[in-house]
């Protein structure tokens, strides 16, 4: 039988095992001395990037729409920590050390959380629709991506008036799973975000233009049935266009997707089965 690791032991421990990576990202930041984007303006840099609009309300499987609800109450209070946040050349932008710990005392709410690969709920739910909105608005930019974690090979639900590619979300947990960008340019960069009745609401926006655009899509994309298991596969690339003559210069694939399916597909879904290869 397969030994059990600490934190599956119970409740407690797995309490235990999350506040000691806590604590080590915390003194590995310190000792680093991590040069952090901190300083906010309420006055737009000129520059838009891109815009991208994120529907907070979507109908998950069978999740309780309360938790919606519940999630753009926590959605509102994390962008009021980064709304006209200035990353200037140099400074790494960390989702976690700015909005802190999102705790009921400071008025967050129960909303989806993905737990041991599963849909479950806890206080401040939802920080992934933000983390989301960030990283596809970064993919558009000159930015450095230097933390990205993905959902460890799941697609947990039906897709709902989907916009972007599956396979560019990300995987957030204070603090020690965190989204993380660093500014190598010469150019200053913003982040403009809000929430309104609908939608999380998100602007990059720079000092200066980009020398070059880019265009992420999807390739390749298929189920696949293998050994009875249901899965999504597919590729995901990023175009590099020069801004001035809108020729592509480079493809770079960002993201093959391979992903376990936990929800029933939809009657009709072509299905191709692979069978493995025995040994």
């Amino acid at each position: 039988m397969k030994r059990r690791l600490f934190c599956e032991i119970s409740p407690f421990t797995y309490r235990l095992s999350m506040e000691k990576e806590i604590l080590k990202r915390k003194l590995k930041d310190l000792l680093h001395k991590t040069n952090f984007a901190k300083v906010r303006t309420e006055t737009s840099l000129p520059v838009v990037i891109y815009r991208h609009n994120s529907l907070i309300r979507r109908r998950l499987g069978n999740v309780n729409m309360q938790l919606q609800e519940n999630k753009a109450t926590n959605l509102a209070l994390a962008v009021s920590h980064i709304d006209g946040l200035l990353i200037l050349p140099g400074e790494i932008f960390s989702i976690w050390k700015l909005i802190g710990r999102t705790t009921q005392r400071k008025g967050y709410k129960e909303g989806l959380i993905i737990a041991n690969g599963k849909p479950s709920q806890g206080i401040g739910g939802g920080m992934c629709q933000l983390s989301n909105l960030i990283h596809w608005m970064v993919l558009h930019s000159e930015l450095t991506i230097v933390e990205h974690h993905h959902h460890d090979g799941l697609d947990l639900f039906p897709d709902f008036g989907r916009q972007i590619p599956f396979g560019t979300g990300t995987s957030i947990s204070y603090n020690y799973i965190d989204y993380r960008l660093r500014n190598d340019t010469s150019n200053t960069y913003q982040l403009r975000l809000c929430v309104d009745g609908e939608y999380l609401r998100g602007e990059l926006r720079a000092t200066e233009p980009q020398l070059h655009t880019f265009h992420i899509h999807a390739k390749n994309e298929f189920f696949s049935r293998e050994d009875g298991v249901i899965y999504r596969n597919g590729q995901v690339f990023r175009d590099v266009i020069d801004s001035i003559t809108g020729n592509c210069l480079e493809s770079q694939l960002i993201r093959t997707n391979h992903a376990k399916v936990m929800y029933d597909l939809r009657e009709g879904t072509k299905v191709v089965t692979i069978e493995k290869k025995s040994e």
